[in-house]
């Protein structure tokens, strides 16, 4: 540049030979934005491209109102997969309640002379009045238990749905038991709200990548009405094809019924959480002690045990995984003398602990302190998990645990964090009961 133009530049006069090129793109962040356009101005002409076509832009405006803004980037890797099935298996739920609804109403006597609008009433007030105690039943004993175990309640809800329906469907088979039967069934329904409900809250925060619960919760309620109103559509035109003819209401009900399970079972599976519950931290905990490294989400939820009714058959067979050997919360009324001799020898272990443990019958039992805040918890979770664990393999197993817990505790919990794991807190059942204690001096018997 020769000393002429750089003048000129400098008192912000036109350069014949300057050129300006300034781009266009679109998105809602960072991650998700695409260039829409180039404008070129000389001191003479005006060059402008586009990119994409009319109707891809079209598309995407359609896009935005079912998925997060920012999508993908400000979702989980997980949220696709898991959307997609729980997409279909609703689908499949409308298709269904339009068949279960129909022969409800057919049980309760509408379209016949005889039946009376109050009686009528009367059974469906009964029916919600059912549902809403039973839903306020539910939460007050399995409220705080629904965010620990997201994975399972979620399917307990849908299968409850599945069951509620069921019963809708039968009520024409047995009218002498209609009311019961009508009951029954909103009750399982109600069941599904409140754990649905719960569970879809706790899901919400997992995708929310960048602080958006807001709008995926929004965009979620789309993608439901969206699905809704196509489920709504094929079911009506299911009922009216098959009306009159039971056999085939029963085979598509069970066939659409077992691809709804299916579909959810799918959903679940296909979820990755990053909070630290019972299993997924006992499991983490097994693998760091033998290998001194931490399994990534992804492959904590392949070990998980997401079957509502494994626990149960866990139980028959009387066979325990490492974390139900571990009791949180326990009551200090339970303790007998003996009980209380051990807490005072094994005292040395928990001086600077709010908390303390107790092995006894082969299980652990956690006492926590009254003024425990959340992460006392969870390293009281991960002590009884060590201690449990050497109770098989040693007989000086608090001298053990209490030094790993010194030397590779803070380890564990750093390798955690740094493969995205939510330390803050452990999600585990309300603890309602807690604990104050103080020692005195060990006499020599007791030492």
């Amino acid at each position: 540049m020769d000393i002429e133009s750089s003048r000129s530049g400098a008192h912000g006069e036109p350069d014949a030979a300057a050129w300006v090129t300034v781009e266009e793109w679109g998105g809602s962040s960072g991650s998700a934005l695409s260039r829409t356009a180039v404008l070129t101005a000389s001191a003479s002409s005006l060059a402008s491209n586009r990119f994409g076509s009319r109707w891809g832009r079209i598309g995407s405006r359609v896009l935005g109102a079912f998925v997060p803004e920012g999508f993908p980037g400000s979702v989980t890797p997980d949220y696709v997969p898991f959307q997609m099935w729980d997409t279909l298996q609703g689908l499949s739920t409308y298709i269904r309640a339009m068949l279960s609804t129909q022969a409800l109403l057919g049980a309760i006597g509408v379209g016949e002379k005889s039946a009376t609008v109050i009686g009528a009433t009367f059974q469906w007030f009964l029916r919600d009045l059912t549902g809403m105690l039973g839903g306020i039943l539910f939460a007050f004993y399995q409220g705080s238990n629904l965010d620990s175990n997201a994975k399972m309640w979620r399917l307990v809800a849908d299968f409850m749905n599945d069951l509620g329906m069921l019963m809708d469907l039968l009520s024409p088979l047995f009218p002498s038991s209609l009311i019961i039967i009508m009951c029954l069934g909103s009750l399982s329904r109600s069941f599904t709200g409140v754990a649905s409900g719960a569970t879809r809250a706790a899901l919400t925060q997992h995708f929310a990548l960048a602080n958006n619960a807001a709008d995926i919760s929004a965009k979620e309620g789309s993608q439901e009405t969206l699905a809704t109103m196509s489920g709504m559509g094929l079911g009506m035109l299911l009922a009216h094809v098959t009306r009159g003819h039971d056999l085939v209401v029963w085979v598509s009900f069970l066939s659409l019924t077992i691809f709804h399970m299916y579909a959810n079972y799918k959903a679940v599976q296909s979820l990755s959480l990053s909070t630290l519950n019972y299993e997924r931290t006992s499991i983490l905990l097994q693998y760091f002690m033998e290998h001194g490294e931490v399994l990534t989400p992804e492959q904590v939820s392949k070990q998980e045990h997401i079957l509502p009714f494994w626990s149960s058959w866990r139980k028959l067979l009387r066979v325990k995984l490492p974390h139900e050997l571990v009791h949180l919360g326990a009551k200090a009324s339970m303790l007998a003398h003996s009980d209380m001799l051990l807490i005072a020898k094994t005292r040395s272990y928990y001086t600077n602990a709010n908390y303390f443990l107790l092995d006894k019958d082969g299980s652990v039992c956690i006492f926590i302190h009254k003024q425990a805040v959340a992460t006392d918890v969870l390293k009281s979770f991960v002590h009884g998990l060590v201690l449990a664990r050497f109770m098989q393999k040693s007989k000086s197993c608090h001298t053990e645990a209490h030094q790993w817990m010194d030397e590779k505790y803070n380890t564990f919990i750093s390798k955690l964090k740094v493969e995205g794991y939510s330390t803050e807190r452990l999600l585990s059942h309300s603890i309602v009961w807690k604990a104050h204690w103080v020692y005195g001096p060990l006499d020599e018997k007791t030492k």
